[in-house]
């Protein structure tokens, strides 16, 4: 079987190669990609090259396939699997193996499994760990969206509070506390305020900054107030950009000191100011995945030891994160479409990938088996102008509100040329 993938060599060298794939062994399933979504951490992996931790130090000679955040169907499965899994199947599949203990990963690790790729091999540790997930919708791209949305998920499990008088730890966030999210409308923002409105556990108070105000309307445009208000929650968004003293307030804002600070950007005052923004036994939780390995902020000591302040960091989610997050997205709980900015083919993810802090917007989605530019939903309309592919597109996501939806990608998927 060939396929077509975008494979890492080393550092900044990303290629678009044709190869033929082995045949699986009894042990492996062969599978189909249909849809990946592009996130930082390939970008960080590309910029590291053999240095990643998850990246082979021979990535040089056996190049990887990259990409994590991807849905497909299974093509042929290996007599193992025969009674668990059949062709035809929809899935996602959860990184983060943790198999012996190892970081390898498809998308960083292995040679002929990743989402930037039209055909795959999966090697039995994903099955035996659990981590090939059953998928069902009429969708493909909520499928990709699954992964970025388990991380978030796990962020909000992986946050906790202290009991007083004990040594014990009661996960999660503080239950009708007050949450901030900081730089919080970047894509894995608003999906972090997504979940937080529409799980179980939930904040009174919810303040969600950022210093870019077209980003922050329309934030407020898909996830309102009021829909907040219907769960229990009082939302805020604040442009904190020109606020001389933003910690006084964001304090005078909550009438008070928060439980739960969340840190979405890796900037070094952004964290210190997330600091001073925990009132006693609060929580700072740094989910920006930073790209500089010597990244560091101050942080209050004092208030460590007297207040019971501290924090906490996640590097992805874990399997049962991203079962949760595949039951929310299927009992409508939760709306991958919000994440999506940008639409692109296979040919795209090499000059996406390389790029990607310099593009704006949230989630690029990529479509493995077809070849287009990476281009902006926002955009669909003025191309559609000259373009009958990106007019009926334009029409399509239109119906939802400039949102990517299921009928949109069918569309493409019958129309978009083939890679």
């Amino acid at each position: 079987m060939q396929t077509t993938a975008i494979r890492l060599y080393g550092k900044n060298d990303l290629r678009l190669d044709r190869f033929e794939l082995p045949e699986i062994k009894d042990t492996e399933i062969l599978a189909k990609i249909v849809s990946d979504s592009i996130c930082m951490s390939s970008y960080k992996a590309a910029m590291q090259g053999e240095n990643h931790k998850r990246v082979p130090d021979d990535v040089a000679e056996n190049p990887v396939i990259i990409g994590h955040e991807f849905c497909g169907e299974l093509v042929k499965i290996g007599a193992k699997w025969a009674d668990k899994y059949k062709a035809g199947d929809k899935f996602v599949i959860q990184p983060s193996l943790n198999y012996k203990g190892s970081l390898d990963a498809p998308g960083y690790s292995f040679r002929y499994i990743g989402g930037d790729a039209t055909y795959i091999v999966i090697p039995e540790e994903v099955m035996i760990m659990n981590c090939l997930l059953p998928y069902e919708s009429d969708s493909f791209f909520c499928g990709s969206l699954t992964e970025p949305l388990s991380c978030v998920i796990g962020a909000f499990h992986a946050s906790y509070h202290t009991t007083r008088g004990s040594y014990e730890h009661s996960m999660g966030i503080k239950e009708g506390g007050k949450m901030a999210i900081i730089a919080g409308v970047g894509p894995m923002g608003l999906a972090a305020i997504d979940y937080i409105i529409h799980c179980p556990r939930r904040p009174a108070t919810l303040v969600v900054t950022d210093i870019d105000e077209a980003r922050i309307k329309r934030a407020g445009e898909i996830l309102p107030v009021e829909e907040a208000k219907k769960n229990g929650i009082e939302l805020t968004y604040v442009n904190t950009a020109g606020i001389e003293d933003t910690v006084t307030y964001l304090k005078d804002l909550a009438g008070g000191a928060y439980d739960d600070v969340f840190v979405f950007a890796p900037v070094a005052a952004v964290v210190e100011m997330a600091d001073k923004l925990l009132a006693n036994d609060g929580c700072l939780n740094f989910f920006a995945g930073p790209t500089n390995p010597e990244f560091s902020a101050m942080f209050n000591f004092y208030n460590v030891h007297y207040a019971a302040t501290h924090i906490v960091g996640t590097s992805g989610g874990n399997t049962d994160d991203m079962i949760e997050s595949i039951e929310m997205i299927k009992e409508g709980k939760l709306n991958p479409a919000i994440l999506v900015t940008h639409i692109g083919g296979l040919d795209s993810v090499v000059e996406t990938t390389l790029n990607l802090p310099k593009i704006p917007g949230g989630k690029k989605l990529i479509y493995t088996g077809v070849s287009l530019p990476l281009t902006a939903i926002s955009d669909f309309e003025e191309k559609g102008k000259t373009d009958p592919f990106f007019k009926d597109l334009a029409d399509i996501v239109k119906k939802t509100n400039g949102l990517w939806n299921a009928e949109a990608e069918q569309y493409l998927l019958k129309n978009a040329k083939s890679i």
